[in-house]
């Protein structure tokens, strides 16, 4: 065999410059680029040199023959030929792997048995001894790749793919693989940072890829130093002392490297599955003192490196498994946009993503993008200056406008200025809808309250509830008394429609109207419509999901605001419990409050998807915790204690206890008796409903202490009805 050989680098797609100039470095001469490949010319030594510290290649590939082929035969006789007794004993194993198609040759399969007979049968001994077919750690990997009518045999010298390192046993969701890891970080210019003694954080670090790749890029370690397989170890051509020489260079690099003070490099994850994963990955590699992973939310993320130090954040953003659907992705990326201009002035950034126009939300331009593949996946590596003069005010979220504020009462008195073209009973009740949004709005902007109740069948003709978010009107229709002639609730409800965008000064098309009757069983939870617009709202420093459109109720209780805030400001430390939870709100107040966790039990997974959205909108994941399942069931299973509890059942609910039905009235002390149990010393649970005729079980209070706390919990958008919902506060004695 002759001193130098030509050698192909496989790769994933994209990568194909990068590992040709890393391959360069490491002594490939007469380097060329093809699909998913590189190749070029070396000695051994460079082809052991490019197995051991190639970051981004999958396979070394050592070129045996090229011949034409026009058929099967030729197949045969272009692979018998080689002096396979030179690389394989008779009683060794084999893997053949073959690629491409054409002469003749249509299935891949049928393409390796051919090479395989070949090689045996050349090997065949007189006493019949003949190699055997060894898939997963043969002494030697056999490759053929057949390219318009020309064969490439080659001898696989990685065995095992080259990105397949040994330190990540345990996966995340959608995991990078560490070649494409490695090569993100160094188009991010990680080794200009690292080398000029710069920190890096991830802020959604999984379980530690880019972490450790960066560590091993800095401390000067080779990817495959600790890889005690090879394809070449058992291989006839292998040169034992060049490799150990090589290795051995290998080794005092890494010690070295080991041994200087390490860099700042931090994960953050707020999975808390993943945590322990990732760091069971850095301590593999044998970097823990390299390399932290914390459990953070994005929403809190903010980088304390020692010294004022300035570096790289570096994160791939989930594709949508972790955190839901793609409207918790545009939150996150929000998120991770805010965190970087609030948190991280002069690091640079370095964002890969599966979507990225989302990575236009996040309010900083990139200076510089990147097209690679994940897989079958297109990806872009947006690469950012966090700099002032590079944020997007445009496209930064403003403070929302507050529609209940002096302009829309500009507008109002405008259009109350002009003729009016109302009816009588719609000019009255357009009339009444404009004292009513004076005397509130000023409240509403006092108190940060960008949603609230402004009518509530004040005039009794007019039997609606009218909810302003923000710059949309959501009217709900009370279904009118028999007695009632249909035809003229029909006319007070055009008149009223006519008034709302006029007194309000709101475009019609942002007047929602649905119709409120008696929900029979689980009716008040169905699907009305499918538009799927979701507004978001703000309350007491929360960000809220609304969704006017497709159920009869928006995901939010108005009238529960007083509860919420409450429950925000008496959180702090505590675990907190929230039964019957439809979209969370509760759970994300008391987040915000500084809860140690929250537990959110529901029936409905489509509220539990919401919830999860609440909860992903303002920074907050998975140490909240979204259960699904039947209240009363899930109670009498569970044993963990709780410090505060909210339970606001509905009325009527269909569950599979309960003789098939939930009532309020009939279950409420099996219910709180249930809750009670779960409650810690000196634990508060706080309990209300909205049935009119309800009537707490006087035995509740002989057991526990009870305080109905109903009217403080009303605000001035509901002092016209004070029996929205009444409220207790109780306690274990």
């Amino acid at each position: 065999m002759s001193d130098r050989f030509e050698l192909y680098l496989t790769c994933p797609k994209g990568l194909e410059s990068l590992l040709a100039e890393e391959a360069r470095g490491l002594g490939l001469e007469e380097v060329r680029e093809h699909t998913s490949a590189i190749r070029g010319s070396a000695d051994m030594e460079t082809a052991y040199r490019l197995c051991l510290w190639s970051r981004l290649g999958n396979r070394v590939l050592l070129v045996l023959k090229r011949f034409t082929m026009k058929n099967a035969d030729d197949l045969y006789d272009g692979v018998h030929e080689v002096e396979w007794q030179d690389h394989l004993e008779a009683s060794g194993s084999l893997a053949v792997e073959f690629s491409g198609h054409g002469s003749g040759i249509d299935n891949t399969h049928f393409g390796a048995l051919k090479v395989k007979d070949a090689i045996v049968d050349k090997l065949r001994t007189r006493e019949g001894e003949r190699p055997t077919v060894d898939k997963l750690n043969p002494d030697l990997r056999v490759h053929l790749r057949l390219d318009r009518g020309e064969a490439i045999l080659s001898l696989d010298l990685s065995g095992h793919s080259l990105h397949q390192r040994g330190y990540r046993l345990q996966q995340g969701a959608a995991p990078l693989k560490e070649n494409l890891a490695a090569a993100v970080l160094i188009r991010a210019g990680w080794p200009r940072i690292a080398a000029e003694g710069g920190a890096l954080a991830d802020p959604m670090c999984g379980v530690g890829t880019f972490l450790v790749e960066a560590a091993m890029i800095a401390a000067d370690i080779a990817p495959n130093l600790k890889r005690e397989r090879w394809g070449f170890s058992a291989w006839l051509g292998h040169v034992p002392a060049l490799w150990r020489k090589l290795h051995d260079e290998a080794q005092a690099r890494a010690q070295a490297g080991l041994a200087r003070p390490p860099l700042w490099i931090r994960g953050y994850e707020a999975d808390p599955r993943l945590i322990q994963p990732g760091r069971n990955n850095v301590e593999r590699a044998g970097l823990s003192d390299w390399v932290k992973i914390y459990q953070g939310e994005v929403g809190s993320f903010e980088p304390r490196p020692d010294q004022n130090q300035k570096g790289l954040v570096i994160c791939n953003p989930p594709y949508g498994e972790r955190l839901g659907d793609e409207a918790s992705l545009l939150y996150l990326y929000q998120n991770l946009g805010e965190r970087l201009r609030q948190s991280c002035l002069n690091w640079e950034a370095a964002v890969f993503t599966g979507a990225p126009d989302l990575g236009k939300r996040m309010g900083i331009r990139s200076h510089k993008q990147y097209a690679f593949w994940n897989g079958a996946l297109p990806c872009k590596l947006l690469l950012i200056k966090v700099q002032p003069d590079q944020f997007v005010t445009g496209e930064r979220r403003q403070p929302e406008r507050d529609a209940q504020g002096n302009d829309t009462q500009r507008t109002a008195a405008a259009v109350a200025s002009e003729p009016a073209r109302l009816s009588e009973g719609g000019q009255m009740f357009a009339n009444r809808l404009q004292k009513n949004l004076k005397q509130l709005s000023k409240w509403a902007k006092r108190e940060h309250v960008s949603c609230y109740r402004l009518y509530d069948a004040d005039m009794p003709e007019y039997a609606l509830a009218i909810d302003l978010y923000q710059d949309w009107v959501h009217v709900q229709e009370y279904a009118a008394p028999r007695s009632v002639d249909p035809e003229k609730a029909q006319a007070r409800l055009f008149d009223a429609l006519a008034a709302i965008p006029q007194a309000l000064g709101i475009d019609q098309s942002r007047v929602v109207v649905k119709r409120r009757e008696r929900q029979s069983g689980t009716r008040q939870y169905e699907r009305q419509s499918t538009q799927g617009q979701f507004l978001e709202v703000s309350e007491g420093g929360v960000k809220l999901l609304v969704n006017l459109t497709d159920y009869l109720d928006t995901g939010l209780f108005l009238d529960h605001r007083p509860m919420r805030m409450r429950i925000q400001r008496e959180a702090a430390g505590k675990r907190f419990l929230n039964l019957f939870c439809y979209t969370a709100t509760a759970s994300v107040h008391a987040a915000k409050g500084g809860a140690r966790s929250t537990t959110s039990v529901d029936l409905s997974r489509t509220y539990l998807d919401w919830a999860r959205r609440n909860l992903s909108l303002n920074g907050f994941s998975d140490k909240n915790r979204l259960e699904q399942g039947d209240v009363m069931a899930w109670l009498q299973a569970c044993r963990e204690e709780y410090d505060l509890i909210f339970i606001d059942p509905p009325t009527f609910s269909n569950s599979k206890r309960m003789e098939g039905v939930f009532d309020v009235q009939r279950d409420h002390v099996e219910l709180l008796d249930l809750a009670i149990a779960r409650l810690a010393p000196g634990g508060v649970l706080y309990f209300s409903n909205n049935f009119r005729k309800f009537q707490l079980d006087e035995r509740l209070a002989e057991r526990y202490a009870v305080e109905e706390i109903s009217a403080q919990t009303l605000d001035p958008d509901f002092a016209r009805n004070s029996k929205i919902h009444r409220a207790w506060r109780i306690q274990a004695r």
